[in-house]
């Protein structure tokens, strides 16, 4: 092995490669006679990647090279040594495949931890060479492989010392793990994304972004999963050594000139912990009425609601259908100085000037039906709760509209009919349910696709033929839709943007004739359809003919009925 000197090195890294002044400058600064990691200064300097600098101190100290697989399949010796000084020294002791003790560094020349490695086992070490954040990323994930081992012996808390804990939260503030997670924000924002995931797997760190709906996986960096969620953590004030609970928190953020507001929660899963950051712009402006999607009928139906002195009008669809939104777009609408407005939401996702906000906090008992009880003592005019996810919420909702108030709220349910009963379901009897509701709004997001690559396509027989959901909502071969491209602007998928389908079931005398306890969906849609009803799907069909989306869209988020 060839003199285990920094500062040799350095000079030789000079002379074989040609660095701009800059940084050429930058570079010669590092390695000082003063510093305590100088291979990793002289790599932080250049511009190789870990593995590139790895060969390079591997082929100039004559060590032997190993790479992340052969690091992952070795027998880790961990007994004895801190935690906090492998990750420091970045070294990873491991046996030979001779039996003999090898430890594995990524800076040969840090004589002290190799000296210090012999002291624990008692005998000489054979030195090979992985990169900086190979061994990162082995350690990493042997520690935790530790922890889920004492957990489950133990039954009981991991005990993870100081110490260990200091460690790993200097791991996550550290240059490389604050850039990573900073790319991946504004990446969020160029895509347009809602959420980024961050799941760790076997087989390393997986990323994926929603985008339009739809998740896209995107290439992920390449740092220790752990030292990512502990960023994600820190950042949305999360206790970094609980991973055996999920948590959740929240942050603003400046990404690329905008202003989030991001929402952050953690699972533990059987590798580590994954995240969602839910990304909200702060700038965003609330929509009117006629950018929802709504036909020009069902826009006139949802004015006229809104005109109401009281009841209540429920909005229904999964978790992502926009629902929010459309309750946001309403309340903006009602929102006047005349008019007192309390909301209590899971989170606030759009401020709204002049509307009184609250958000519910379970653990200090802030649920939405105790919140409801105190709304209707602040003489309000208009109530939002954003879920009915119990019956005493329902109840208190219904009392609220039957007493003079508007009520907004939201259900999932699959359509706008099955809202009548399910709110039997939750104990709300027929009587009050025909004296209070007055409509409910079901709706999905379509994409809509981008106005730069949509290319024309006349359906033939054998589009037809070959799906008969063609024949059951009214597309005849020949006919022209319009299939998703690819562009730069879309980022290539074809589709940019989503808008609501809707479906708007007014409670006309001949539905609230079928309330009752026997009253089920199929009986009420049929009512409701009969009185003038346009359906989901028919209102999908409509703007995949206007040319707005494309016919697999309307069968994703929609069902033939």
């Amino acid at each position: 092995m060839r003199d285990l000197s920094a500062e040799t090195f350095r000079q030789h890294l000079l002379e074989k490669y040609s660095l701009p002044a800059k940084a050429r400058a930058r570079f010669e600064n590092a390695s000082s006679s003063t510093s305590t990691r100088p291979l990793r200064e002289l790599w932080e300097a250049t511009d190789l990647s870990a593995s590139d600098f790895a060969d390079e101190v591997s082929d100039y100290f004559g060590v032997v090279r190993l790479s992340l697989p052969q690091l992952l399949a070795a027998t880790p010796c961990l007994d004895g040594f801190s935690r906090r000084f492998l990750r420091e020294s970045t070294i990873f002791p491991v046996r030979a495949p001779n039996g003999n003790y090898r430890l594995a560094v990524a800076d040969p020349s840090d004589t002290a931890a190799i000296r210090a490695a012999e002291i624990v086992f008692g005998a000489p070490v054979e030195v090979a060479v992985a990169s900086f954040e190979d061994i990162t990323t082995v350690l990493d994930q042997r520690i935790e492989a530790d922890d889920a081992a004492n957990d489950k012996a133990a039954n009981g808390p991991s005990q993870q010392s100081d110490d260990d804990i200091e460690s790993l939260r200097d791991l996550a503030s550290g240059a490389p793990v604050v850039r990573a997670l900073n790319d991946l924000l504004e990446r969020a924002v160029e895509l347009r994304a809602s959420d980024i995931h961050i799941e760790p797997f076997r087989t390393g760190l997986v990323i994926r972004m929603r985008v339009d709906g739809l998740l896209r996986a995107i290439p992920a960096p390449n740092i220790p999963p752990q030292a990512l969620i502990s960023r994600v953590k820190i950042l949305a004030g999360l206790n970094i050594a609980e991973r055996r609970l999920p948590q959740d928190g929240a942050a603003r953020v400046r990404v690329s000139r905008a202003e989030l507001d991001v929402r952050v929660a953690t699972m533990p899963t059987q590798h580590s912990e994954s995240a969602v950051i839910r990304l909200l712009p702060r700038d965003r402006g609330l929509l009117e009425m006629s950018k929802l999607g709504l036909a020009p009928r069902d826009e006139g139906i949802m004015t006229r609601l809104l005109a109401l002195p009281h009841g209540m009008i429920v909005v229904t669809g999964p978790t992502g259908s926009g629902k929010t939104t459309t309750l946001a777009t309403m309340l903006s609408i009602l929102n006047e100085p005349t008019r007192k407005i309390l909301t209590i939401e899971d989170p606030v996702e759009y401020e709204i000037p002049g509307i009184n906000q609250s958000q519910v906090k379970p653990s200090i008992g802030l649920t939405f039906a105790t919140a409801m009880r105190s709304f209707v003592r602040q003489d309000p005019d208009v109530i939002m709760v954003g879920e009915i996810r119990d019956a005493e919420t329902a109840h208190i909702a219904i009392h609220a509209a039957l007493t003079g108030h508007l009520v907004l709220t939201t259900l999932h349910t699959e359509t706008a009919a099955a809202a009548v009963p399910r709110l039997i379901d939750l104990g709300i009897e027929g009587f009050l349910l025909k004296s209070t509701l007055r409509a409910v709004v079901a709706q999905r997001l379509v994409r809509v696709l981008c106005d730069r690559c949509k290319v024309p396509h006349r359906l033939t027989a054998e589009d037809v033929e070959k799906d008969p959901r063609f024949a059951v909502i009214g597309f005849a071969a020949g006919e022209v839709v319009h299939e998703a491209g690819g562009c730069e602007r879309c980022g290539g998928t074809g589709y940019r943007g989503r808008n609501g389908v809707f479906e708007i079931l007014e409670m006309s005398d001949d539905v609230r004739k079928l309330v009752g306890p026997q009253t089920d969906s199929h009986t009420v849609d049929t009512a409701a359809m009969k009185g003038g009803m346009t359906t989901m799907l028919e209102d999908a069909v409509r703007k995949c003919r206007a040319g707005l989306t494309t016919v697999p869209e309307v069968f994703r988020v929609t069902t033939v009925r």
